[in-house]
């Protein structure tokens, strides 16, 4: 999205990626442009002004998948249904487009829906792209303007004087601005820039349908996600956190449900999360066993075969009321990490604000 926001300003760009192609959470994630659940104030700004940007940008390059469809969260009792009538007491619910509907109305947006809840909290701003090929079609894109140029298979591995780095192919390369956007890869060269980086690593597990079979019209959340995200924040979550005990699964592995349907019908559906260092180095079932329940008990039909499990790692920052850490470490260089789940959704706002930033 840097590059993206370069190219548009006018600039030649060279984008070097350590990977053939990326590899990290920027394709293993839900593809979700998810504004319901983020914090007030400056990641809703954000989250708000990268909607209106992604939909733009998809306008432009329809292989981005990019679609309006919203987001459903069903609640079943009365202690969920209070969280869901808190958010839409906010200030800012109808700049998200909150609006309660019953358990007809909800069914009436999403058919898929069939299975037992007593309403639902619907975000009419969500939206989603196709997170395993947005970037190749972005890439593409910007080959289209004859001002770019990728470098695929090159770690950067030092920064030499003013703009102007050296690749592990012994390469310099040297510009206007080099701006660094590391992911999860928070050594080597990110430690000896800035060694007491508050930016911390944050790993999931995640999988992958076979086709549905039927159009899941919307994005589809559980009230877990309520626990996870700071939107709902209130004395309603405070007395559903005391007077309903997470499901043991669930909290063991900090989960939540989140769904959306791809472009060929699957379902990606997650998510956990571990904070705590070493990660472990394997998948458990668990996890994906108390999705599979939860999923079905919102379609009320079995969930398709999983086709694909994955885990991946995102970074966060450690203030994780910053929507991203962006620092100038060197003349002329900047790091820009940390945006956690926001990732998918922030993107394009992210390297806008980097852009204006730098006077681009």
């Amino acid at each position: 999205m840097h590059a993206w926001h370069a190219v548009e300003r006018g600039h030649e760009v060279v984008q070097i990626e350590r990977e053939s192609e990326a590899r990290g959470a920027s394709l293993r994630n839900f593809g979700q442009i998810w504004v319901s659940g983020r914090a007030g104030g400056e990641e809703l700004d954000t989250a708000l002004r990268a909607r209106e940007l992604w939909e733009g940008i998809g306008e432009r390059v329809p292989e981005l998948g990019f679609r309006a469809c919203g987001s459903l969260t069903p609640v079943r009792n009365d202690l969920e249904l209070a969280v869901a009538e808190a958010a839409l007491a906010r200030e800012d619910a109808a700049a998200r487009g909150y609006k309660l509907l019953t358990a007809d109305e909800a069914r009436a947006v999403n058919p898929a829906l069939r299975g037992d809840f007593v309403a639902a909290l619907w975000c009419e701003r969500d939206a989603a792209v196709e997170p395993r090929t947005a970037q190749l079609a972005l890439k593409k894109a910007l080959f289209a303007s004859g001002r770019y140029t990728f470098l695929g298979g090159r770690e950067v591995r030092e920064v030499i004087g003013e703009n102007a780095v050296r690749d592990d192919h012994g390469d310099t390369h040297t510009g206007d601005v080099v701006v660094l956007c590391t992911g999860a890869w928070l050594g080597g060269l990110v430690r000896e820039l800035v060694p007491d980086l508050p930016v911390r690593r944050v790993r999931l597990q995640m999988m992958q349908t076979e086709p549905l079979g039927e159009t899941l019209t919307t994005s589809v959340a559980d009230a877990d996600s309520f626990r996870y995200y700071p939107a709902y924040a209130s004395g309603a979550l405070d007395a559903l956190n005391a007077g309903q005990a997470q499901d043991p699964t669930a909290a063991a592995h900090k989960m939540q449900l989140l769904m959306v349907q791809r472009a060929d019908g699957g379902l990606t559906i997650g998510d956990t999360h571990e904070y705590e260092h070493p990660f472990a180095f394997d998948v458990v079932e668990e996890p994906y066993e108390h999705l599979a329940r939860v999923v079905e008990s919102f379609l009320g039909r079995p969930m398709p075969k999983v086709r694909h499990r994955w885990a991946g790692v995102y970074a966060q920052c450690t203030d994780t009321s910053r929507v991203v850490h962006r620092q100038q470490v060197r003349d002329g260089v900047w790091l820009v990490t940390g945006p956690g789940g926001r990732g998918m959704t922030c993107s394009p706002a992210i390297a806008e604000r980097t852009a204006n930033e730098l006077g681009w």
